[in-house]
């Protein structure tokens, strides 16, 4: 399940809102409207688009949309909650047979847990299924950075627009030397479209693709403990050794109590429900 990653938009707002705050407390009688510029905008986003378009192919930019909507959600699954279906699967598992999973296969959303419970019950071998299930985290990978790679191009091009629209302002602004007095106007434009390269690269591009990344990462090292825990659900695993075993990948503490409770309140349940 995907929640709405709050933090990437208060980041750009506040990013944006800190920048044009600077600009009123300094800019005078001229305020925000110094700083507009319709041909510096043509410059730097006509170029990045034509940058984006020579750089890429059809497909890929086609995934811009779904790139960026990643980049503003978030995985809903929290470690704990996964290490919790485990200890459950492995205590079912255990009392009813491995091929009793199946019917688990209901109230699981996420399509890498149900794949690799069908790969136990169907009877493969650990090692086949690990081998899987790495190649799946492989293609996601991947995926991901390739997706990853549209900002990443995009943070290296915008400054490098602005600058070559700073250069044409400059060359414009030399051919009216003959005028001391447009000289000032002239560079401030001029410099216009560097500032604007430089705000998208490093207040949307690049945080957007570290994002991305951090994400990945992320979701990576979840899919590997689903590994582990499969695979332990499949071997017969006690359910207090999976827990120990799958409990050492969170470093948290508070976080560790709370698998703790949450398992011995479960183990509890099916004592009594026996």
């Amino acid at each position: 399940m995907r929640k709405r990653d709050i933090l990437t938009p208060i980041g750009i707002t506040l990013g944006f809102i800190m920048i044009m705050l600077a600009i009123l407390t300094n800019s005078g009688t001229g305020g925000l409207a110094s700083f507009a510029d319709i041909p510096s905008i043509f410059v730097v986003i006509g170029g990045l688009i034509a940058s984006m378009l020579i750089t890429f192919k059809k497909e890929q930019i086609k995934m811009t949309g779904k790139v960026l909507k990643e980049a503003f959600n978030k995985n809903d699954m929290q470690l704990p909650e996964l290490i919790h279906l485990f200890i459950r699967l492995s205590e079912r598992a255990r009392r009813e047979g491995i091929l009793a999973l199946e019917n688990e296969l209901e109230d699981v959303e996420d399509p890498f847990i149900r794949k690799g419970i069908l790969l136990a019950v169907d009877g493969i071998e650990p090692e086949v299924i690990t081998d899987i299930m790495n190649a799946e985290i492989t293609a996601m990978e991947d995926r991901h950075y390739k997706g990853r790679l549209l900002f990443e191009k995009a943070a290296d091009y915008a400054p490098a627009w602005g600058m070559i629209g700073t250069l044409i302002g400059l060359v414009l602004m030399l051919n009216t030397l003959s005028d001391p007095s447009t000289l000032g106007p002239s560079m401030a434009v001029a410099l216009l479209t560097t500032l604007y390269g430089t705000v998208l690269a490093n207040l949307v591009f690049t945080p957007m693709a570290g994002k991305l990344e951090a994400k990945t990462e992320e979701e990576i090292f979840t899919k590997q403990i689903i590994i582990e825990g499969i695979i332990g659900v499949q071997s017969g695993q006690n359910p207090r050794i999976l827990e120990e075993k799958l409990g050492a990948f969170l470093t948290n503490d508070t976080t560790k109590r709370k698998v703790n409770e949450e398992s011995a309140s479960y183990v509890g349940e099916s004592v009594n429900g026996a």
